[in-house]
């Protein structure tokens, strides 16, 4: 019976650091989501660079760094 309550403790503890992890890293990818898009944002803004040529920028970026590792 006491082997049982310790496993499903342990269960729990484990449960719980496991969505305690999830949710830092569901944090911080969100946070570093928003800060690329407030920059992209001020690109367009302050620079007048379009969506279309940043994301041609980030597909040649992609490209060269695929032909570099080949």
């Amino acid at each position: 019976m006491s082997l049982e309550l310790i496993s499903i403790a342990a269960v729990i503890v484990i449960t719980w650091l496991l969505l305690i992890a999830i949710i830092k890293i569901l944090k911080t990818s969100i946070t570093t989501i928003l800060t690329i898009a407030v920059i992209l944002f001020l690109i367009q803004i302050v620079f007048g660079i379009k969506s279309q040529d940043i994301w041609q920028q980030l597909q040649n970026i992609i490209e060269n760094f695929w032909v570099t590792i080949v």
